[in-house]
């Protein structure tokens, strides 16, 4: 058993291996993956890790009771993470602040470079904060959106502070 789940960890490695999943700088990172267990369907393109799964490269950091990803002949295309608040963080540059996401249910379009997180979502940008129905975060723009509930039930919450000048 210990083996074949070895051979399922590693398979998942070589299907990151070719994605956009991180920045550049992160790309050059070699990934971790921990799971319970994993399941690779080929004919699917859908690989699962279950329980308390933690993914890490370079500044990227995605951590869920439950991971599937979704590839294609291209690469990774979708990764859905899901628990109760599972979490995706990443340092858009050097110079800036990390960014992270937060809901039941996380989804990170691997080339659109969005997350979208549901269920008790927040995102948190430095010092800013986002919470609300469902949140998308756009990492190429460093766009965020935040939508409130269905038909007007519940309320979009933000806390912006306010920029510092520098001194001269």
């Amino acid at each position: 058993m210990r083996n074949k789940l070895t051979t399922l960890l590693a398979l998942g490695l070589l299907l990151f291996s070719g994605s956009s999943l991180a920045l550049p700088s992160d790309r050059e990172q070699p990934i971790h993956i921990t799971a319970d267990s994993a399941s690779i369907d080929d004919r699917t393109g859908i690989t699962r890790y279950r329980g308390n799964v933690i993914i890490r490269q370079g500044s990227l950091a995605i951590d869920a009771d439950d991971v599937e990803m979704h590839r294609n002949d291209d690469g990774i295309q979708k990764i859905i993470a899901t628990g109760k608040q599972a979490h995706f963080r990443q340092q858009p540059s050097a110079d800036q602040p990390y960014t992270d996401a937060y809901g039941d249910r996380l989804v990170y379009q691997v080339g659109a470079q969005s997350v979208t997180a549901t269920g008790n979502a927040r995102v948190k940008q430095g010092e800013d904060q986002f919470s609300g129905a469902r949140i998308v975060y756009d990492m190429n723009r460093s766009v965020v959106d935040a939508f409130g509930g269905d038909e007007g039930k519940g309320r979009v919450q933000m806390v912006i502070q306010p920029k510092t000048k520098s001194k001269e």
